[in-house]
């Protein structure tokens, strides 16, 4: 259960932090102002990598809470 909840958490900061990368590497987003990131396409790759990262530990939290109850 602390297990599923873990995971959930960071699949959810996962894909949060890797929309801040794309928002940020294709220059949408410009916070903090002064950022190495800024309009710097390899972050927004890294970020989508990491959004999709996030998705799989959901769906990892997600199945586990079903061999739970089965």
């Amino acid at each position: 259960m602390i297990a599923r909840r873990l995971l959930r958490l960071a699949g959810v900061l996962c894909l949060l932090i890797g929309l801040l990368w794309v928002l940020q590497g294709l220059g949408i987003l410009d916070w903090p102002a002064q950022s190495f990131m800024i309009a710097q396409r390899q972050w927004s790759v890294r970020g989508a990598l990491l959004m999709i990262a996030g998705i799989a530990l959901l769906i990892v939290s997600r199945k586990m809470g079903r061999s739970d109850t089965a």
